[in-house]
């Protein structure tokens, strides 16, 4: 199950923070859901000793998941600045789904 505590849109920096419940080990089953909940295609999956970094697709439009282990972050950002709309459009998709910490 998908457990999102916060979504926030950074404007500043066009990206999108997710405070989650992520286990590094299987990130697979935090991201693939969250990309299914913003109808993002993966494209790529790379990942690292501390940190995972995932290229998604949206309606044409490239984006970047990171995950680092030793800060507990998940960030996406689009592959190009001019496309920070999608990303607040996105923030906007998946804010629903944050529920409180219990």
């Amino acid at each position: 199950m998908l457990k999102i505590f916060s979504v926030k849109f950074d404007n500043s920096d066009s990206s999108l923070l997710i405070e989650a419940e992520v286990d590094f080990d299987h990130f697979e089953q935090f991201a693939e859901p969250l990309a299914l909940a913003m109808d993002c295609e993966i494209k790529e999956r790379q990942w690292g000793a501390d940190r995972h970094q995932w290229r998604l697709m949206f309606e044409g439009t490239g984006l970047v998941m990171h995950y680092e282990f030793y800060g507990n972050i998940c960030w996406i950002k689009p592959e190009r600045p001019q496309d920070g709309e999608v990303i607040e459009y996105l923030a906007a998709l998946i804010k629903p789904l944050a529920q409180a910490r219990a």
